[in-house]
């Protein structure tokens, strides 16, 4: 017959959500722009952020339901996979841009009157983190939480054990909640500020980035464990918490590097 399928892609049909989200983003971004503008009026900030967050959980709500009626083929999950190995490979790219500016910065640190002569790192009156107390048992916890991520994915992929999946993604979550917690704690006691100093600008903004990426994976892991719950998860049928995991892998990746390029160099 003319309409039977005899290929093994996703003929997506007409959705609203690509437009829907295109709008959503222009609407958070002129609220954010307005808001920066007049501080009185965050309305439209408000409601932009409310759109799009409404648009990704529909939006990936249609694609958790295509799983479920059988139209992630094999070749529907490898293009899925390609395009999560290209998001996280643009994410390193982001992160690249702050570790350039730190390592410029610390190279060639700013003096009085000319830079890598008579200029010091980090800059006069600047008191670092010691990187051998909070900062190394934050490493130490999303470390443990990447490798209890790694053990709920081996659980599902290889044992069909549903109840290992689920032990390891608490586990993921409340690690990933108390790092976040940590990196809170450590920011309140900085010795230093965002303004007025490149190694304040440069930490808050490379650290605070790295933060706000440990609360979507955690978010996108407790997601995976309310769908594990659901029973959504098989050892054919995974790439959704595959994707997670390999979000939470890349987050401990460039913590590792911020913890050694950042607190333990930098400093």
């Amino acid at each position: 017959m003319a309409h039977e399928k005899n290929h093994d892609y996703h003929i997506l049909p007409p959705s609203i959500w690509p437009l829907f989200g295109a709008l959503s983003a222009f609407v958070l971004l002129s609220g954010g722009i307005w808001y920066m503008k007049d501080h009185s009026m965050p309305w439209m900030l408000l409601i932009g952020f409310v759109m799009v967050l409404y648009t990704m959980f529909a939006w990936w709500s249609e694609v958790v339901d295509e799983s479920h009626v059988g139209d992630h083929t094999p070749v529907v999950v490898i293009g899925l996979r390609y395009g999560v190995i290209m998001f996280i490979m643009s994410e390193a790219m982001f992160f690249v841009a702050w570790f350039w500016s730190f390592f410029k910065h610390a190279l060639y640190p700013m003096g009085p009157d000319s830079p890598a002569i008579d200029g010091v790192w980090p800059p006069a009156g600047i008191e670092t983190f010691d990187p051998w107390h909070l900062p190394l048992i934050n490493t130490l916890i999303l470390l443990c939480s990447g490798c209890l991520a790694t053990w709920a994915h081996h659980a599902i992929a290889h044992d069909n054990d549903r109840e290992g999946l689920k032990k390891g993604l608490w586990g993921a979550v409340i690690l990933g909640v108390i790092f976040t917690i940590f990196q809170a704690y450590e920011y309140s006691h900085a010795a230093f500020g965002f303004a007025g100093n490149i190694y304040g600008a440069n930490f808050f903004m490379a650290t605070g980035f790295h933060g706000f990426h440990v609360v979507i994976g955690t978010i996108f892991l407790a997601v995976c464990l309310i769908r594990a719950y659901k029973g959504h998860f098989t050892p054919e049928r995974h790439v959704g918490f595959e994707a997670a995991a390999w979000y939470w892998h890349f987050v401990d990746v460039v913590w590792l590097f911020l913890f050694a390029a950042v607190y333990i160099w930098g400093g």
